[in-house]
């Protein structure tokens, strides 16, 4: 479902279609994308990619891991209410409180195996700096390291001036190297991707361990 959402902006912006990459990226961010130029709506779909590798996929496996499906389902759960109600606005400010803390909690221990993970599928040295300088910066405790030590490990630029609900915000730029663009879209993708198959394969491994050997 990632890639089947993200996969079409890198292909849009690379024919140049932003009239498509704008309508595409609106679909998976909640930030204002009628005005957004092409390294805008880039860095959008490379944080989308990055943040939603741990809050929609690892996240899931690892509390499967820890407590089978209702742990999934709880994880998930406490994500998406805090993706529609945890807003620092005076809508929500007061209702999705609870939903953004009980996301922070549980989020805490797989956002860092997720940016440890990212880290050590590219350039291992610019993750792990960007992660302990620029993760910090970031409004989110668990976002921070998540994008901060993917964008390193992938060599761009992400973070930050975006509009949220009619007001621009200043985000701090988080990564290293090039500005976002289309490649990067892709090359997020492909860093989840190798991410999942570290993940699977380390889970395939703990469960074969665990099995109790009968000579």
């Amino acid at each position: 479902s990632l890639r089947d959402h993200i996969a079409p902006i890198a292909r849009a912006l690379g024919a140049r279609d932003l009239a498509s990459a704008r309508l595409l990226t609106a679909r998976i961010v909640s930030r204002d994308t009628t005005q957004s130029d092409e390294a805008a709506l880039s860095r959008a779909a490379v944080e989308s990619a990055l943040e939603n590798g741990n809050d929609a996929i690892f996240g899931a496996l690892f509390w499967f891991a820890i407590a089978g499906g209702p742990g999934a389902l709880g994880f998930r759960l406490a994500n998406t209410l805090d993706a529609m109600w945890g807003y620092r606005t005076p809508r929500y400010l007061r209702f999705g409180w609870a939903a953004a803390r009980i996301d922070d909690v549980l989020n805490w221990i797989p956002a860092r195996l997720t940016a440890t993970s990212y880290a050590l599928l590219g350039d291992t040295l610019s993750a792990w700096r960007c992660w302990r300088e620029q993760a910090p910066r970031w409004d989110s405790p668990n976002a921070g390291p998540v994008m901060a030590s993917g964008a390193g490990s992938l060599n761009v630029l992400i973070g930050g001036a975006a509009v949220y609900h009619g007001a621009l915000e200043q985000r701090p730029t988080l990564g290293f190297g090039h500005p976002a663009e289309a490649r990067h879209v892709s090359a997020a993708l492909m860093l989840v991707e190798r991410t999942i198959i570290l993940w699977l394969a380390v889970l395939i491994v703990l469960a074969l361990l665990s099995v109790p050997f009968h000579g």
